[in-house]
């Protein structure tokens, strides 16, 4: 397969991957480690797609030194991954399990000793079983427990972390997991879910200052991102559209910028304290962009709870998570923000960007994945229109390395650039591994 070469970036660009814990680790109650929502999500009937769960995962708490030698094969300059607050603090409180720490601390050093950067979230998505049992992210208290947790892993790991990532896509988390009950914790309040919006910034900034306290930067959150589609051109669907846009880009966007929320959401204001929008609103010095496809939008059905309906995109071809491959999406989001945010708006890091296809090794063992070639090929080249449209954009991560547990779906997803056999663990770099370390130029 031949491509055309690929444009230069920016001396110093950020070229990455992502994974995440809960996805990965496996290990599920070595060395502490409490359980998590997804531990009991996962482990509830009917709630995973092929009835699988995370105890093992891709076994990377027992084989991150293979998986960091892949990094360096790679070639990339960083890695992001997640630290699982329960095992830090398996209960949510209190002081640290040195145990647990003891691993970031191993995978941090291997990185370095390979010459690959850790980037660092501090949240996605596994919060402690005892704290959603005392109200989760319901619960106004668990923000300064985030705070603590952020410090507590800023005092053992801030003197060698070369990004903190807060929060990874706050949206995704209260509205599939809070707001229609598909993730973890399984919770199906509607807009009901808005003080897990709250609360997850209010963590957000009050985690920026303890992080800074510690004197460990730079700083950012990732947000996930989903730039609208009219299906239509009448006057309610571009109402529609302003409503979803307002819901799924700017609602986690406009406080952090000191914008305040969008007043057309009509939020329960009586949750927002003296002095809350200010925590909120602390520097940051990234912003993180998780983009995947753009989202079709018309007007509502006469009727419906919801001020918008979801319309599909047709004319695209699919991943097989029956996405639309739209890379020319990102570098409208790109420009969007920009134009929305101006001179507020911080430096951006493409924090995941990827693919599912069903793609598994043939007679030989090769796995040719042409396919996320195309998707990353494409997504790539928006960004270098982006950042020829003067965009600030400095890095951009795959996500992600290896084939994993994907999240409700389960194992039927794979995303990586490496191809793992679940029952023997076995990791086999694709085709798309191969040409992300030959076609990317790196300094």
């Amino acid at each position: 397969m031949t491509h055309r070469p690929m444009p230069e970036f920016p001396a110093g660009f950020r070229w990455g991957v992502s994974t995440s814990a809960y996805q990965i680790e496996g290990a599920a109650t070595a060395d502490g480690r409490g359980a998590s929502i997804w531990d009991t999500f996962a482990h509830s009937p009917g709630r995973i797609a092929d009835g699988s769960t995370g105890d093992e995962a891709c076994d990377h708490y027992h084989r991150y030194a293979e998986d960091v030698a892949l990094l360096a094969g790679l070639g990339v300059s960083a890695y992001r991954f997640s630290i699982a607050w329960p095992r830090v603090q398996p209960s949510g409180r209190g002081p640290a399990n040195q145990a647990g720490l003891d691993f970031y601390d191993r995978l941090v050093d291997e990185l370095l000793g390979h010459g690959v950067d850790p980037v660092a979230t501090l949240f996605h998505w596994d919060l402690p079983q005892a704290l959603e049992d005392t109200g989760g992210w319901l619960d106004r208290d668990i923000a300064a427990r985030f705070a603590e947790y952020a410090d507590l892993v800023a005092a053992r790991l801030g003197d060698r972390m070369k990004l903190w990532i807060t929060l990874n896509e706050p949206f995704i988390h209260m509205s599939l997991g809070h707001g229609m009950g598909v993730h973890a914790p399984g919770r199906m309040l509607l807009f009901d879910a808005f003080p897990v919006a709250h609360h997850q910034l209010l963590g957000h900034g009050l985690a920026v200052s303890a992080l800074r306290a510690r004197g460990s930067t730079p700083v950012a959150i990732a947000n996930n991102y989903s730039p609208v589609r009219l299906a239509g051109e009448t006057d309610a669907d571009r109402a529609a559209g302003a409503a979803y846009d307002a819901l799924h880009n700017r609602l986690f966007t406009d406080p952090l910028l000191g914008l305040g929320y969008p007043e057309e959401l009509g939020l329960d204001q009586a949750l927002i304290r003296d002095g809350d929008l200010d925590v909120i609103a602390a520097p940051i010095d990234v912003l993180g962009v998780n983009y995947y496809n753009p989202t079709g939008i018309r007007a509502a059905e006469e009727g419906s709870p919801l001020p918008f309906e979801i319309a599909p995109l047709d004319d695209y071809p699919r991943t097989a998570f029956d996405w639309p491959v739209v890379p020319d999406g990102l570098r409208d989001l790109l420009r969007q923000l920009r134009d929305r945010y101006g001179d507020a708006l911080p430096p951006i890091q493409v924090t995941e960007s990827g693919c599912a296809y069903d793609d598994g090794p043939d007679a030989d063992g090769r796995v040719d994945d042409p396919d996320r070639i195309a998707y990353l090929d494409g997504h790539l080249r928006a960004v270098r229109e982006a950042i020829d449209a003067g965009v600030h954009v400095t890095g951009y991560f795959v996500w992600s390395l290896l084939d994993n547990w994907e999240w409700a779906e389960g194992f039927t997803k794979r995303f990586g650039l490496v191809h793992v056999d679940f029952a023997t663990q076995r990791r086999t770099p694709k085709s798309s591994y191969a040409w992300f370390r030959d076609q990317v130029v790196r300094p």
